[in-house]
């Protein structure tokens, strides 16, 4: 992209804008998944979104949006922004199609899954301790009177 004369830049911007329009139904809220079908692009600063009411023109729905970076954005001459879930003014914001991620990971699940078929699972584990417990009053019953 080589912008030499000020037209040039808007061409781009025109260009860019309808690039956005194309793939309107697919853009999603990054915080809780809602389609944004429904808004107009190109997304304002202040646009939210209808269900969450969290702030779209963030980094977190972001092309650039990478959080394994340092700065956390791929673009090398955009401005450091702090907040990454709060709308900025950043020159080089591009909506993310896939901008959500859902938190519980399946990788965690999976991860978790095979620690519990490593150590017994969870439930061998809870009825472990429901028979350690019952040994444990066997041995020493609760007394009526409290002992000085």
């Amino acid at each position: 992209m080589d912008i030499i004369y000020c037209t040039g830049f808007w061409r781009f911007r025109l260009t860019n804008q309808n690039f956005f329009m194309r793939f309107a139904t697919d853009l999603v809220c990054w915080k809780c998944g809602a389609s944004l079908a429904e808004l107009p692009l190109p997304l304002s600063r202040l646009a939210e979104c209808p269900k969450c009411r969290a702030y779209l023109h963030a980094c977190r729905s972001c092309e650039f949006y990478d959080p394994r970076l340092t700065s956390r954005c791929r673009e090398e001459r955009a401005e450091e922004v702090r907040d990454k879930d709060g709308a900025n003014f950043c020159d080089w914001f591009k909506p993310r199609p896939n901008a959500y991620r859902a938190r519980g990971d399946d990788k965690t699940q999976v991860a978790k899954a095979r620690l519990d078929d490593l150590f017994g699972g969870a439930q061998a584990a809870d009825g472990q301790a429901d028979v350690a417990r019952d040994k444990l009053g066997d041995l020493f019953p609760p007394s009526e009177k409290p002992r000085k």
